[in-house]
């Protein structure tokens, strides 16, 4: 009896152990964008990962409009518009309504932007490629569409064109 308690004790701890190891998403496995498509503000616009500037770095981010650190870094990046018009962003959300992303896009006065699309996706796929926890969550691709780095919880406008910069 106690052989077996002991080898039940052994196989829950290395089960335990084995079941701790991190799954690598699929942003770590393929440093490419990921291919989404996301309805435009105006509700009857597509845009899609294809339509991505080819020859630009690409900032994509994943926000939720109610969210006040989104607001903050909204705000933050759109007051450096300047330091970023080489640079395409994309704003993506999911479960937000089209009226909640009207409104956080022209508090942020990002509508006008030439170099930002803001939207929101309808198949949930950019969540599962990046393992989002939290929101803003940042990705920063260079001009070839190459993952340099993440921000989960978000990041300031000057460590996104620094690592730009690089």
């Amino acid at each position: 009896m106690k052989q077996f308690l002991f080898i039940l004790l052994v196989s829950g701890i290395s089960f335990c152990a084995s079941a701790q190891k991190e799954k690598k998403q699929p942003y770590q496995k393929d440093s490419t964008l990921p291919s989404f498509k996301m309805l435009l503000t105006d509700s009857t616009t597509w845009f899609n990962s294809d339509e991505l500037p080819k020859d630009k770095p690409v900032v994509m981010v994943y926000f939720n409009p109610e969210c006040g650190h989104c607001q903050l870094t909204a705000h933050e990046f759109m007051e450096k518009a300047d330091a970023f018009k080489d640079v395409f962003f994309v704003w993506i959300t999911y479960r937000a309504t089209m009226d909640e992303i009207k409104r956080f896009g022209s508090d942020s006065k990002m509508m006008d932007a030439s170099n930002v699309k803001l939207g929101k996706e309808l198949q949930y796929t950019i969540v599962p490629f990046y393992g989002v926890q939290y929101t803003p969550y940042i990705a920063v691709y260079n001009a070839t569409g190459k993952l340099l780095k993440t921000f989960d919880g978000g990041t300031d406008p000057d460590t996104v064109m620094g690592l730009l910069k690089q």
